[in-house]
């Protein structure tokens, strides 16, 4: 392969930001490319003007008034070139008036994760140094969501290579622990973490007794949904035990989960899904990256027939500068294309939604608009389209099909759409199993086994029917 087809490869295979980063890193190392501010595309006197005699350029800027700007020779003793001219605005610089500028545009905020905020608490907890060392441990032994990883013995076991430690110590500076924030951390598994969560609530608080006492002694009942034995060992009727379980259900299963501290990912689409005149369009989505253009000025100085060393990078910083500009273009244009085909093969998606999904894979793309099929594998990985229903990765709409009973095919995405519409609209205290799932879906003519119902029912994160009951 050539290294344009090889560039224009590469910049087909990255994602927005990753080309937004690409396309900084050229501006940054060719001095032909420009970032063009709205002035017009490329100019062919550019082209031209390669290789023609230099033309004179304008040894001063201008004002709006028309007046040249005087730089002094020398700037005044113990300055900054900074304290004379403009720079333009820093990241924390305040926005002019009416500029519409949001100064929080540029700055990022990381938050706080969760072992550090336990490591704040506890150098703010009275501790002798070994049991300050001891609750280290112990945090250090805390997962992401907030659960011991590790047993007492374990770690008394682990502190024992280095001091003395008895077991109740251990327990000691873990009760400790456990009254941190966030409420219900550093249990040893989702039962002792809710006990935890409960002992902070008010003792006037309703149902609290009977939810404490679910808890210590029948949540594995809780936990299989069996409601008729619960009710019966509890002595409650239906109705008291719902409340009971609403308070249960109110508390975070997941302690440690609001200190997420991953940095977010942001999603830029590629291209944007609008209904015009009845027709759905595909637009590319141009100020996801900067616009390029060739500089004039560098491009003027280039020389015909010259052959010194600075000429010479010139007219290579040119060349290369055109290979850039015609991949990008390459890009937007199969971009284009394929983003095209998609929404004019899933006009039922974007009309009724994924149950109209059609069936739909790479080849049938690729034939239609004569690419081979890695091309448009590379255009639909990590592109997204910006449509009135979401965003969506292009491969979302590319999915197997199943036999209809009339001879024709349904979609994969369009049965998942069917299973999670009839899982919202089920009895809670009668969920639908899998084998009736597949009876609803075989009266409409859809023949899908109940394997596959399973399969589809787990990609969607959707829990067994035994799980799914709820009281009425």
């Amino acid at each position: 392969m050539t290294p344009q087809l090889q560039q224009a490869i590469r910049l087909l295979q990255l994602s927005t930001l990753e080309l937004q980063s690409e396309v900084q890193e050229a501006l940054e190392s060719n001095p032909m490319l420009e970032q063009d501010e709205g002035s017009g595309a490329e100019s062919p006197e550019a082209d031209a003007s390669a290789g023609q005699p230099d033309k004179e350029p304008a040894s001063t800027a201008t004002d709006s008034n028309g007046d040249s700007e005087n730089i002094p020779d020398e700037l005044p003793t113990d300055s900054n070139w900074e304290d004379v001219f403009d720079t333009g605005a820093t990241s924390f610089s305040a926005p002019e008036a009416g500029s519409g500028r949001d100064i929080t545009e540029t700055i990022t905020v990381t938050g706080q994760g969760l072992h550090d905020h336990l490591l704040w608490q506890l150098e703010l907890t009275h501790f002798s140094e070994k049991d300050r060392h001891i609750a280290r441990i112990i945090i250090d032994s805390i997962d992401n969501d907030g659960y011991l990883t590790t047993t007492v013995d374990e770690i008394q076991e682990h502190l024992d290579d280095r001091l003395e430690t008895e077991r109740d110590e251990v327990e000691a500076v873990l009760h400790r622990v456990q009254q941190f924030d966030p409420v219900g951390v550093a249990a040893l598994d989702i039962q002792d973490s809710l006990q935890l969560q409960l002992q902070q609530f008010d003792a006037t608080t309703p149902w609290l007794k009977q939810a404490r006492l679910l808890l210590r002694d029948h949540f594995k009942l809780l936990s299989s949904r069996d409601y008729t034995r619960l009710s019966r060992k509890m002595k409650l009727p239906t109705d008291d035990l719902q409340h009971v379980i609403h308070l249960i259900q109110s508390l975070n299963p997941r302690p440690g989960s609001a200190f997420d501290d991953a940095e977010p990912e942001y999603i830029v689409p590629d291209v944007y899904v609008v209904k015009k005149n009845g027709k759905w369009q595909v637009e590319l989505n141009m100020e996801s990256t900067p616009k390029l253009r060739i500089n004039n000025l560098y491009a003027s100085m280039i020389k015909r027939g010259n052959n010194s060393k600075d000429n010479t990078y010139l007219r290579d910083n040119l060349q290369e500068a055109r290979w850039f500009l015609k991949s990008l273009q390459s890009r937007h244009d199969t971009l284009l294309k394929v983003a095209s085909c998609i929404v004019d093969r899933q006009q039922g998606f974007f009309e009724h939604g994924e149950e109209a999904m059609k069936p739909m894979v790479l080849r049938s793309i690729a034939d239609t608009i004569e690419m081979h099929e890695s091309t448009v594998s590379r255009v639909t990985t990590r592109k997204y389209m910006h449509t009135p229903r979401g965003i969506y990765e292009f491969k979302y709409f590319f999915s197997s099909h199943v036999s209809t009973e009339s001879g024709g095919e349904c979609s994969a995405t369009a049965i998942r759409a069917i299973i999670k519409k009839l899982v919202a609209a089920e009895n809670p205290a009668k969920p639908l199993s899998d084998s009736k799932m597949a009876n609803v879906l075989a009266e409409q003519g859809i023949n899908v086994a109940r394997r596959t119902i399973a399969k589809y029912r787990e990609s969607l994160s959707i829990s067994p029917s035994n799980e799914r009951k709820r009281l009425a």
